[in-house]
């Protein structure tokens, strides 16, 4: 059994967040979990049996949350965890207790404001997690599908390992990725390597038979680059990987990582490097 984790914080935000984690788990027939983090500096433990009207409250919640959204699951479950602590800390620690594939989150962007944790903690909690998050923004409109997704290439060894996850989301969705490389630098070595692993990139595709197109652009802000081709092209999601290693040109995606959760107006899935 897939398993996949929302984090709950009673804001509309969340609730979005949970309506397009729906998406995935038809697709990946998955179970959800809910997970809510009790941030106050309170010392009472949080447990499936919660006390205090507010908690109560919370609790009430998320059973209606769950009468709601269940019949969507064809009988796959949705289970609810409630925590204390630090919000990025506990949802860390909860996506590896329930062995997570993905966790989903929502974020206001630079631009908006909800007084609840789910926007602020959003970037911690995609370079904290053991596993890929997606994040989605209150005003980004779900459909029934993903068409397009946006796969960026840089120069960096670990750009290459959002690929095979890539491609495993554009067949499960029938949707068709597009390889875009942008070089911000006019250093030639990088940017052949830049093309090496482009190449290396269409020949996986080619052999898995996945439906593609390959751009090239050049671009000083990387960032907004991306998120210009985003719009152009109607993309549905976005794959980046949040390596924060380094700054230099040759690894773009770490440094611009946060610009792109904070900025784009469709969803993103970030990838944590592993140890090779």
């Amino acid at each position: 059994m897939k398993n996949i984790l929302v984090a709950i914080d009673f804001s509309k935000n969340a609730e979005h967040a949970l309506e397009y984690a729906l998406l995935f788990a038809g697709k990946m027939d998955a179970g959800i979990h809910l997970i809510w983090v009790d941030n106050t500096m309170s010392d009472e433990s949080v447990t499936d049996t919660i006390e205090g009207d507010l908690r109560r409250e919370k609790k009430s919640y998320m059973k209606s949350l769950i009468e709601k959204y269940q019949p969507q699951l064809e009988g796959r479950k949705i289970k609810v965890l409630f925590r204390k602590g630090r919000v990025y800390q506990e949802i860390t620690k909860a996506a590896r207790h329930v062995d997570a594939d993905l966790i989903f989150t929502g974020t206001h962007g630079v631009s908006g404001y909800e007084q609840y944790w789910i926007g602020s903690n959003a970037y911690r909690i995609v370079t904290q997690a053991p596993c890929p998050v997606v994040t989605v923004r209150r005003d980004y409109e779900i459909s029934e599908g993903i068409n397009n997704i946006l796969l960026p290439i840089d120069s960096s060894l670990e750009t290459k390992q959002k690929l095979p996850y890539t491609c495993d989301l554009s067949i499960m969705f029938n949707a068709k990725i597009h390889l875009l490389i942008i070089y911000n630098t006019p250093l030639n070595v990088i940017r052949k390597r830049i093309d090496k692993i482009a190449a290396e990139a269409e020949v996986c595709l080619k052999e898995k038979s996945v439906k593609y197109v390959f751009e090239k652009l050049e671009a000083n802000n990387v960032a907004a680059a991306i998120l210009k081709y985003t719009e152009k092209h109607n993309i549905d999601l976005l794959t980046i990987m949040t390596d924060q290693g380094t700054t230099t040109a040759n690894k773009f995606l770490g440094p611009y990582a946060q610009q792109l959760i904070n900025n784009s107006m469709i969803p993103i899935m970030s990838l944590k490097a592993k140890d090779f």
